[in-house]
């Protein structure tokens, strides 16, 4: 097995304060793209947190027009799906931003599995190896998602787990200090090549780690 990929886990108090630490995070690497700055984003909480804390963080230097938006893992759901990352990012984020706001790339509703996941590999234009999985049996419904694959989550200049709560600690705990050799889960298998791995995680999710970690304190 390849060894990993150096790693910075962060632990704050609750996610009050990591939203804007991360908000900072994204607008500081925004500013200091050179030429278009590409996001890919996940959904659930983290939702909430970037249309929270993201629009305050950003300056001129970090202005979403130059930016290309796209989605990490997405269910094939319509956007006003309650379960859909685009539609949710689409109502919550998006408006919030300075236009004109980025170019957004999402799957196309209606397709099934493998042509939505291959239609969504030639938006992202990229034929070299599968960047985008078709999923059809997800363990949390709706069954039917498409996925970016492990090269190009290790081909990302910074990678950033965001984890909150505790209904996370056990399982942050099997990824981050399991040390599983045999079939990891497939977060500890991200390991950027070149890039930086960062976990921003609250104290709830932190909870069972006994290693090293950075603590932030309150706001």
């Amino acid at each position: 097995m390849a060894a990993a990929a150096p790693r910075r886990v962060s632990v704050f108090p609750s996610p009050q304060e990591l939203g804007p630490a991360l908000a900072r995070l994204v607008a500081e690497r925004a500013a200091g793209a050179d030429g278009r700055f590409s996001l890919g984003l996940s959904g659930g909480s983290l939702v909430g947190l970037l249309a929270r804390d993201l629009p305050p963080a950003l300056a001129d230097a970090a202005a979403p027009a130059r930016w290309l938006v796209a989605f990490c893992d997405e269910r094939l759901v319509p956007p006003e799906h309650p379960e859909s990352t685009a539609g949710a990012y689409g109502t919550q984020l998006l408006p919030r931003l300075l236009a004109p706001g980025p170019r957004v790339l999402a799957p196309t509703p209606g397709l099934p599995p493998a042509a939505a996941a291959a239609d969504y590999a030639a938006q992202l234009r990229q034929e070299e190896e599968k960047i985008v999985a078709a999923i059809t049996d997800s363990p949390k419904p709706p069954p039917e998602r498409i996925t970016l694959t492990l090269p190009v989550l290790n081909a990302a200049r910074t990678v950033v787990f965001v984890a909150t709560g505790e209904g996370k600690a056990a399982i942050l705990k099997r990824i981050l200090e399991g040390g599983e050799e045999e079939n990891p889960l497939p977060a500890a298998r991200v390991r950027p090549r070149s890039g930086q791995l960062l976990w921003f995680l609250d104290e709830a999710a932190a909870k069972e780690l006994t290693g090293p970690v950075e603590k932030h304190p309150g706001a």
